[in-house]
């Protein structure tokens, strides 16, 4: 059962401080707005950290479907726990971006532009052009479980009990390797690279009492954070087994 608490929970702190950072630094009347890219991508990295240090020895720190799916797939995680995984992290994403709506309710309310209001919570294009945003979403989780696997193999520390990744030292790393690919690929579609991250607030959006929010657009965008994580995720995976397949012969 704590496998699944701890999901649920890690996925909570990474979209209550992923989500938090986004208001803090678009939202009008907040001290922080303004704060810049740099600030928003780094704070994304650390929002990882926190709860993969926490948990990572209960549950091998997921808190992304696509990543429990491609562990899964590439035979490091057990199927019969993946429903459970995923429920919990979509169930996280939500109640953090439903408690950021909260304590933000007064700059949301002096916030007039929609579309900030919405993207403090999910993603979207720069440009719309959906097999290019598809391809930003694949390649960007590739590199993420790419990194994350050989990250893990590295460092040497076995993994914990049956979730599929190591635990330890590599955290830190995995800090660098989200901020790098917020700072590298994050202007064209804001970076998902987790559905949880995107359809959880999302649907938080939609749900709570927000000032002035508009749409939540889920029908002319929310497949591409949905789709591209899943199947960059596997291709990260299956990818990694193979190049290092060669490494033991």
């Amino acid at each position: 059962m704590f496998p699944y608490i701890s999901e649920f929970v890690g996925t909570f702190l990474l979209l209550l401080l992923g989500n938090g950072v986004c208001a803090n630094v678009f939202l009008k009347k907040s001290n922080f707005n303004g704060g810049g890219l740099c600030m928003v991508t780094c704070a994304w990295g650390l929002a990882v950290m926190i709860p993969a240090y926490t948990f990572g020895a209960y549950s091998g720190a997921h808190f992304n479907p696509a990543l429990t799916i491609g562990l899964a797939v590439g035979g490091l995680f057990p199927w019969d726990m993946v429903p459970g995984y995923v429920i919990c992290q979509f169930a996280g994403g939500f109640c953090g971006g439903a408690l950021v709506s909260i304590m933000f309710h007064d700059q949301f309310a002096a916030t007039e532009d929609q579309a900030t209001k919405l993207g403090v919570f999910c993603t979207a294009p720069a440009v719309r052009n959906l097999p290019l945003n598809f391809l930003s979403e694949f390649v960007g989780t590739a590199v993420l479980l790419f990194a994350i696997l050989g990250i893990s193999t590295a460092t040497g520390i076995k993994p914990a009990p049956g979730q599929g990744l190591a635990i330890g030292l590599n955290y830190i790393f995995v800090f660098g390797i989200i901020v790098s690919i917020g700072q590298s690929f994050g202007g064209l579609t804001g970076y998902a690279i987790n559905p949880a991250r995107d359809w959880g607030p999302r649907l938080a959006h939609t749900l709570m009492p927000i000032p002035g929010k508009g749409s939540s657009h889920w029908g002319d965008y929310a497949l591409i954070p949905l789709l591209g994580p899943v199947c960059g995720s596997i291709a990260g995976v299956l990818l990694y087994q193979f190049i290092f397949s060669f490494a033991g012969k």
